[in-house]
């Protein structure tokens, strides 16, 4: 790597290939937007503990940070029909979100004009043709307009007008219906920042909800959001402590609400001494990912690139769409776009996720993950209406979620480590964690856009 001196902090990178090189070295040519590359160096100081335990600092949080962002509360496909309506809450804010009379989507304020009471409970979702209040009957339509108010002769003050339910922002993206409690919002468009671009041809919007979980984690939500935010853990999270097939993993900073990292898969770690044959990266390959490692590998050809092809050919059958034209990136690898505060997504084929984390308004020390896995739209019929959401307690598996399979173990991995760094933040004596210049970039991205809010 030459003079390390020399490096200025940031600039540093792992031996080998960069994964722009390997990306490359591909024989389906990448998307332009895996090619792009944005670093940026936000210093090196350590990041204070507090900002996890503190119920001061969450506090703040909903505040200053909860009421003023833009994030996603549910899919279009949870609301198809006028009258349907969703409840999306994160710590006391809540939002009711509706299907109106002519098939556009409204937000409001969960909250009776008349006293305060919840029109609709926390997390639920349903059908209602108009939005009563369980306390006293007060009732508006769909569109915010109150048409019913018991004993009105006893309000001459009020008028549709004085009490016309009041509206919060809402837009949708590639079918996720996002909210933003703050009235002087800037218009989402301009919050997703690049994602509108690298995600054009993606075609996020024409899949449907596979599998929706739900699981309790015992950590702040900031740290449950950066155990997977880099892939810096793989090697002893994930390996035990060996060195794995780990190259190269870029990582991106797109302004202020974007950061991206992406990670290969079936390819050797240009570290390992003893890097493994391509018939032993193709049975690691297909049993780590699906749990089927039973495949003869033509003489001359890569273990990654004959593996992508069968993922699209067993995908194509399942969903009956065409996904040959996808580069073997796209099909296989871990590509994780995080739009700030709280949201994942991944455009892969194999690896088509999407989290979301937030906040236990009983303590900082909890949150809640939300695990999605989203499938295209079968192209000769219906998609299935979104799921149950299936809901885990802190001890419970992932792998105990049909469907889920192989990924259930990572998953597990993922997350045990959470408990130990939560008591870690209150045991040690150093008061801060220590972050990679790169490998952790978008861990300083996240705590930095999380100060710009409580500042501001």
């Amino acid at each position: 790597m030459g003079n390390k001196e020399a490096l200025q902090p940031g600039e540093a990178r792992q031996e080998g290939p960069s994964l722009r090189d390997e990306l490359l070295a591909d024989p389906t040519p990448p998307p332009k937007a895996l090619l792009e590359e944005s670093y940026e160096f936000l210093g090196d100081n350590d990041l204070p503990y507090e900002s996890y335990i503190s119920p001061e600092f969450a506090s703040s949080e909903y505040n200053k940070l909860w009421s003023k962002v833009w994030q996603w509360a549910c899919h279009v496909d949870h609301i198809p029909e006028p009258g349907d309506y969703f409840v999306y809450d994160v710590g006391h804010l809540s939002s009711l979100i509706v299907r109106t009379t002519d098939g556009s989507i409204k937000a409001y304020y969960n909250a009776c004009m008349h006293r305060g009471t919840q029109l609709k409970q926390p997390g639920t979702c349903g059908f209602s043709k108009e939005l009563r209040c369980p306390f006293h009957g007060w009732t508006w339509s769909l569109e915010g307009t109150l048409v019913d108010l018991p004993g009105a002769w006893d309000f001459p003050h009020v008028t549709q007008e004085s009490h016309q339910l009041p509206e919060m922002n809402v837009a949708v993206w590639e079918g996720f219906v996002f909210v933003n409690f703050d009235h002087d919002a800037e218009p989402l468009e301009e919050y997703l920042g690049v994602l509108p671009e690298h995600w054009k041809d993606w075609q996020l919007g024409d899949r449907y909800i596979e599998t929706h979980i739900r699981k309790h984690l015992p950590c702040n939500w900031k740290a449950g959001a950066e155990a997977f935010i880099e892939a810096y853990h793989v090697r002893e999270t994930h390996s035990t402590g060996n060195l794995g097939d780990e190259v190269t993993t870029q990582y991106d900073v797109f302004g202020d609400n974007v950061s991206r990292f992406i990670h290969t898969r079936g390819l050797n770690s240009p570290l390992k001494e003893n890097p493994r044959t391509e018939d032993e990266l193709l049975a690691h390959l297909s049993g780590r990912m699906f749990g089927d490692g039973d495949f003869n590998l033509p003489e001359g050809v890569r273990a990654r690139d004959y593996y992508a092809k069968i993922v699209q050919e067993q995908m194509g059958e399942k969903y009956g769409h065409d996904f040959t034209h996808l580069s073997e990136s796209l099909t296989l690898d871990s590509i994780e776009y995080f739009l700030f505060p709280n949201a994942f997504f991944f455009p892969g084929l194999s690896l088509p996720m999407v989290y979301r984390f937030r906040p236990d308004p009983e303590s900082p020390d909890y949150c809640y993950f939300d695990l999605i896995f989203m499938r295209p739209r079968p192209s000769d019929a219906e998609a299935p209406h979104p799921p149950e959401v299936i809901t885990l307690d802190i001890n419970e598996s992932y792998s105990t979620v049909e469907g889920v399979g192989p990924l259930g173990k990572i998953y597990d991995q993922d997350t045990a480590n959470l408990a130990a760094q939560t008591r870690g933040f209150k045991a040690s004596y150093k008061r801060g964690q220590t972050l990679g210049n790169y490998q952790e970039i978008r861990v300083r991205h996240l705590q930095k856009r999380v100060l710009d809010f409580l500042n501001a």
